[in-house]
C-alpha cells in the first residue's frame, strides 16, 4: 500500500505528551494555532467558543492544579489554550468547543508540537468547587461562559511511539448495525 495521507499519517504517530521542552512556542506558530481554531467549523456556524491563550508561568501554574488529577503537567507547558464556550448561543457547544480542541490538537502536530488535553467540564477541583470554576475564577472567565477543556502544548520533551495497527479495538467498528456486518 503507498503511504498513507497526510491527515492518517498524523494520527498514526500522534500521541498525548505531557513533558515539554523548556521552550516557548514561537508567535508566527501560535499565530498558526489561532487561524486553526479560529476556522473551526461549528453547529449552524453559532460559533459559541472563546478561546484563552495562556503562556505566564504563574497562570500555567495555576491551571496545573485546576482539578485533582490529570492537570499537573500543565506547570511544565510553555503554552496551553483553555477553550471555553457561551452555552446560550447554542445547545451543542460542548461538540463544538471538542472540534476545536482536536483541530489545533492536530494542527500542534502537524507543526511538530506536542499536546495534552485536560477535561474541565464536570470534573472537581476538591469537594467545595468544580473544576470549571476554578479555571473561571483563576482567569476571570464571565459566569455565563462554561469551560470545556484545556490543550497543553509545547515542544515534546518525551518521546512515544504511535499506537500500531494491530492495537486498534477493530471489533468495534460495525457495518449496517450493531454487533454484525450486513451486506
Amino acid at each position: 500500500m503507498s503511504e498513507a495521507p497526510m491527515l492518517l499519517s498524523l494520527l498514526q504517530k500522534r500521541r498525548s505528551i505531557r513533558v515539554f521542552e523548556d521552550t516557548a512556542v514561537e508567535a508566527e506558530t501560535v499565530t498558526m494555532l489561532t487561524e486553526a481554531v479560529l476556522r473551526t467549523y461549528s453547529s449552524r456556524g453559532n460559533d459559541p467558543w472563546e478561546f484563552l491563550w495562556i503562556t505566564r508561568p504563574e497562570l500555567l501554574q495555576g491551571l496545573s492544579r485546576s482539578k485533582q488529577h490529570g492537570s499537573t503537567f500543565l506547570a511544565g507547558a510553555p503554552l496551553a489554550l483553555v477553550i471555553c464556550a457561551d452555552e446560550s448561543k447554542s445547545d451543542v457547544w460542548i461538540e463544538d468547543c471538542s472540534i476545536a480542541a482536536t483541530i489545533v490538537q492536530l494542527t500542534a502536530a502537524s507543526l511538530g508540537l506536542g499536546s495534552c488535553w485536560v477535561q474541565i467540564r464536570l470534573r472537581p477541583h476538591d469537594e467545595k468547587i468544580s473544576a470549571e470554576a476554578f479555571v473561571r475564577e483563576l482567569l476571570d472567565i464571565p459566569e455565563n461562559y462554561r469551560v470545556e477543556a484545556i490543550i497543553g502544548l509545547g515542544y515534546p520533551g518525551e518521546e512515544k511511539a504511535g499506537h500500531s495497527a494491530e492495537s486498534l479495538k477493530s471489533e468495534r467498528i460495525h457495518t449496517n448495525g450493531f454487533g454484525r456486518s450486513r451486506q
